[in-house]
């Protein structure tokens, strides 16, 4: 599966909101694959998430979840802008703070992405597409700290990070052929 462009998600995003003529707008698919987006977090943990698990440390809010398939404690920064979309969304749809976001099953928002990446001629796209967008964003944004990227996705080598956005041992041996400055 690839990582999102930026046309990809935002033309993504905008159909799964609108709808077509066919299939109907889906607002919480798309704010599922939003959270996923913004927080790099997978489509599992988003699909657990509550209010409640967004909390206020001092002058900031985290994440206090633990992730289902590394066990690890997710606890890094939530930007304002994020928690605000939430909340607006939880009180659109009268969810208490204590109660599930999104309670729907992973299977449900694949099959309708897969509907919509269909419809819009878009291949090799998964829920898992939206992290990887995350990931490589912040990559490209950071200078191309991998060590960031690795802290935020929680992998246990960069070995595993460099591989997740896609950068392939030839870019690298291709970086360093290109970079070769000898003064004689």
């Amino acid at each position: 599966m690839l990582a999102l462009t930026n046309d990809q998600y935002t033309t993504l995003i905008s159909t799964i909101q609108n709808g077509t003529e066919s299939f109907r707008a889906n607002p919480r698919i798309a704010a599922i694959l939003t959270a996923e987006a913004n927080l790099g977090m997978r489509v599992g943990d988003i699909l657990r998430l509550r209010l409640a698990d967004i909390v206020r440390d001092g002058g900031r809010l985290r994440l206090n979840v633990t992730e289902e398939k590394t066990g690890k404690k997710r606890t890094f920064s939530v930007p304002e802008a994020v928690y605000s979309y939430f909340c607006k969304y939880a009180e659109k749809h009268n969810i208490p703070a204590t109660e599930r976001l999104f309670p729907i099953t992973e299977r449900a928002v694949q099959k309708h992405l897969k509907i919509v990446c269909d419809y819009l001629g878009y291949a090799d796209i998964s829920t898992h597409s939206f992290r990887k967008w995350y990931a490589t964003d912040i990559y490209n944004a950071s200078g191309h700290d991998i060590i960031l990227v690795q802290h935020l996705l929680q992998h246990s080598s960069p070995a595993t990070t460099r591989r997740y956005i896609g950068m392939s041992d030839e870019k690298v041996e291709a970086a360093i052929a290109q970079h070769v400055s000898i003064v004689a």
